[in-house]
């Protein structure tokens, strides 16, 4: 799969759809990392290696502080690599209308280009993945997320990736096959689903 160099990609699911499974493959994360890892002149940063750059260190805080600093640090991080002028594949459960604005807001404040990778997973099969991992969604917070995922994936499967510039829709069979994200200066994205 190419995009093109300086591009900012957000890979997005719902919990547990395999988002991270996918980045550990395709870039031979262990799962231990706490910073983005480089790969060429592309940077990978998973919301993992924030969560894991906190761990034990804000046990004084209410869940909802960690996980809001989690969040800007997890920001912070892809702001950083689009400022070095980096190609970004970044991994975000979130794909509600703001968070998505947000991203994309980021990316032209930098020169690049917002790109959407949707790794479509059944909700029995996300819920599954949960599970597998050991951390489990609640389930107001999982039906949110799902709602707001059917929106998305309905809007792009008609062809409106907006607000990003393209979008792609892959389910996990697929992302199984997938070889290498790979970010090239010459290359046209093409139509977005």
């Amino acid at each position: 799969m190419r995009y093109p160099n300086g591009s900012l990609v957000i890979l997005t699911g719902l919990p547990g759809a395999g988002k991270t499974t996918l980045l550990r493959r395709l870039y031979g994360l262990d799962g231990a990392e706490s910073l983005p890892v480089r790969s060429g002149t592309a940077v990978v940063i998973d919301s993992e290696q924030s969560r894991r750059h906190w761990h034990g260190r804000l046990t004084w805080a209410p869940y909802p502080v960690r996980r809001a600093v989690v969040f800007v640090t997890h920001l912070t991080r892809i702001r950083q690599a689009l400022t070095e002028g980096r190609s970004v594949l970044a991994h975000n459960r979130g794909c509600g209308p703001y968070v998505l604005r947000g991203f994309a807001w980021l990316a032209r404040r930098h020169g690049a280009d917002l790109h959407l990778l949707l790794l479509d997973a059944p909700p029995e099969a996300a819920l599954a993945g949960q599970r597998d991992r050991g951390r489990v969604v609640a389930p107001r917070t999982f039906a949110r997320h799902q709602r707001r995922w059917d929106t998305l994936l309905t809007r792009v499967r008609a062809g409106d990736p907006a607000p990003a510039a393209g979008a792609r829709v892959v389910d996990r069979a697929q992302a199984r096959l997938l070889k290498a994200i790979v970010f090239d200066p010459a290359q046209d994205p093409g139509p977005g689903p």
